[in-house]
């Protein structure tokens, strides 16, 4: 099938109803429904609605879950960032290390604050940073290093902390896809000095709106973190610390309560439905079209996302939705080639390996809810479209 076989058929890609949605929360919901009205209930019915009992106790069962000390609620993962720089006094003049093949929030948090995001790129079998190439970005500037665990997959933590320790850096870990990875025995949100999670619906663990939250083992930070998410002020109307409005609503942290209960199943369902796309590949002789995300050993991924590489991607993509089948591509544009960081001064070609992933990357349904049956239409639908293909 050609090019241009597939764009004539625009107008009909526009009016072709999906078979199922690609992150079907309303099933979720039914299988949690009246726990879920209960702890809105009781929300509402205490009238108490920023950050008190709810946000406390949400806050502690986090630091159970993750294994960490000091867990403090805020309004997004984009914020989570953003404090997270504010608490360790990052500021104009300072560098901050990260990958540019993530979502933009890693990006601007850095700028935000006047410091200069500098870019590493990815290792292409995990699109994680690349920390064999760590050591030639850090310069007498470089305050910090931003490892984004993406789509649900660790980073190579003990090689990046590896050089943080030895230029003394702080690590952030970017861990917004990522709630529940392993990396060897340890769970993301443990493995650096500060880390940010994100509730936004569609993750793993997602609220019903925005919310965020942060972790850390050291106490000085837990502190100034609890000081910056509330305009600084220790006491009313007394602002030590030149911080924002960054609190997690009680409302969203009594809905994440309910959902944390069942994060490990979830997980164990959406590490299934991985697998069983691996096998379905193999069945249909789709290995040589299609690379499934790599899980390198010692790493335990939770796919928030199951990103694979395609051949022929946006192909490939306009006949899955021809047949009504949901997927996604994440990101179609690495952060250096983007407007918002035009004034960094990066041309196409610089981070090659990010350039690449944005050119052949395709996220398919993984939700826990995602059937057998539907998993088999997606890998039915790939099958017979590079089946079609002429070359």
């Amino acid at each position: 099938m050609s090019t241009t076989t597939l764009l004539s058929e625009k107008d009909t890609l526009k009016k072709t109803p999906q078979a199922f949605p690609f992150l079907d929360l309303r099933a979720q919901f039914a299988s949690i429904r009246q726990e879920t009205i209960d702890a809105v209930t009781r929300v509402l019915e205490s009238q108490a609605f920023i950050l008190g009992e709810e946000v406390d106790s949400f806050e502690k069962e986090i630091a159970q879950f993750v294994g960490c000390q000091f867990v403090i609620g805020c309004a997004s993962g984009s914020d989570a960032l953003l404090l997270a720089l504010m608490a360790l006094g990052i500021g104009v003049g300072d560098e901050v290390v990260t990958t540019p093949f993530t979502f933009v929030a890693t990006g601007t948090a850095i700028a935000r604050l006047g410091a200069r995001p500098v870019f590493v790129d990815i290792d292409p079998e995990t699109f994680n940073i690349d920390t064999e190439a760590l050591e030639n970005a850090i310069t007498p500037r470089t305050r910090a290093i931003i490892p984004v665990h993406l789509f649900g997959l660790p980073a190579d933590m003990n090689a990046l902390k590896e050089v943080s320790a030895r230029h003394g850096l702080a690590v952030i870990e970017d861990a917004a896809q990522a709630i529940g990875a392993r990396y060897l025995d340890d769970l993301v949100g443990q493995l650096g000095t500060i880390a940010c999670f994100s509730f936004f619906p569609s993750k793993n663990l997602g609220g019903a709106g925005d919310g965020g939250m942060l972790t850390t083992n050291d106490a000085a930070y837990a502190e100034r973190l609890r000081l910056l998410r509330v305009h600084g002020n220790r006491t009313k109307y007394s602002s030590e610390l030149l911080g924002i409005n960054s609190r997690l609503d009680a409302m969203q942290a009594a809905i994440l309560r309910v959902k944390l209960r069942h994060l490990d199943d979830w997980t164990t369902a959406r590490r299934r439905n991985a697998a069983r796309y691996r096998q379905l590949f193999l069945d249909a002789g789709l290995e040589q079209k299609v690379k499934a995300p790599e899980e390198p050993a010692g790493s335990h991924h939770v796919y928030n996302q199951f990103v694979i590489r395609a051949s022929r991607r946006d192909e490939l993509q306009a006949y899955l939705r021809a047949r009504g089948i949901p997927s996604e591509i994440y990101y179609p544009n690495p952060l250096h080639l983007q407007p918002a960081f035009a004034y960094l001064g990066h041309d196409d070609g610089n981070f090659p390996q990010s350039e690449r992933a944005s050119r052949e990357v395709l996220a398919l349904p993984i939700s826990p809810e995602l059937t057998e049956e539907q998993q088999t239409m997606v890998v039915n639908a790939m099958a017979d479209y590079y089946n079609s293909c002429t070359e």
